[in-house]
Formats: C-alpha cells, sequence, structure tokens
C-alpha cells in the first residue's frame, strides 16, 4: 500500500473488482448490462450519466460479441468490472482462441461494428480498448475509461 507521507493511502469505498458469470446465451446480454449498472449504483461510483451508458453500452457490446462468436467453444463468458480512484475497466472473457478485429465501416451491414465501437467510445473518453489472450487458451475483450471525462471540469479539492 502506498503512502502520503506517514498516512497510507486507502482505496475509496467504490473500488473494487467485481466478476461474474453468465451462460453464454442471448439472455445474458441484458442481465449483465443490468448486474453491472445495479454494481455501479450500489458502489456509489462517482460516474455520470453519459459515461455509465457508456459503460453499459461497452457491456452490452462485448457480451453480445461472446454470446455470438465464442458460445461453440465457450458455453459460459465471465463479466469483469474493476473500479478505482481513475478509471473503470471492463472485461469480457471467453474460451474461444479467435482474437476478434473490428470490421471496416460499411454502413450496408447491419451488424458487426460492436468492437469497433467499442475502440470508438474508449478513444474518445480518453481510455484504451485490446484483446488479451488468457493462459486457458481463450481471450479476454476489455476497454478502460477514466471516470472522469475529459470535457469535464476538474474536480474541486
Amino acid at each position: 500500500m502506498e503512502s502520503r507521507g506517514s498516512v497510507p493511502v486507502r482505496p475509496l469505498p467504490y473500488e473494487g473488482v467485481w466478476r461474474f458469470t453468465a451462460p453464454a446465451v442471448d439472455a445474458s446480454v441484458p442481465r449483465a448490462r443490468h448486474a453491472v449498472r445495479d454494481l455501479l449504483v450500489r458502489q456509489a461510483v462517482p460516474a455520470d450519466e453519459d459515461l455509465v451508458q457508456m459503460v453499459l453500452l461497452i457491456v452490452s457490446e462485448l457480451v453480445t460479441n461472446a454470446v455470438r462468436h465464442a458460445a461453440v467453444l465457450s458455453p459460459e463468458v465471465g463479466v469483469e468490472l474493476s473500479v478505482d480512484a481513475g478509471w473503470i475497466r471492463v472485461s469480457v472473457e471467453d474460451g474461444h482462441p479467435y482474437r476478434p478485429k473490428p470490421l471496416a465501416r460499411d454502413q450496408t451491414q447491419t451488424g458487426g461494428r460492436g468492437l469497433l465501437l467499442v475502440q470508438e467510445l474508449s478513444r474518445e473518453a480518453g481510455g484504451a480498448c485490446d484483446v488479451e489472450h488468457t493462459a486457458g487458451g481463450g481471450k479476454v475483450v476489455w476497454a478502460a475509461l477514466p471516470l472522469t471525462s475529459r470535457t469535464a471540469p476538474p474536480s474541486a479539492p
């Protein structure tokens, strides 16, 4: 634990890591979104409504991708929410080894741009998004967003 002078730094009340699993079925998408929203409210995470909506959209897109593209090899998906003083990170893990790539912006397609949307939202918010392989041969797709928006005025000390 770091300290400032002689006073140890304690985690803020809303900081933590929460993980749950869900079956790789369509019904898990709204359930995951509701679970994340409930968690943000219960932990009193200081996120404005725009950030909450961004996080929920990212959860929806990442869980949808796992359900649609990985369910054949991964009957469950793991959803993790990590919050600290400066960041919210959403991760979705599945057991499929395929590393997704964002598709081109093609207005004639009705789907297939979820990862591109997650990358754009993350970038615009000043965050990041990536895909990592797991030790078990699957993957984790994650997005991290700053708790304070780039356009928000700095908070008072």
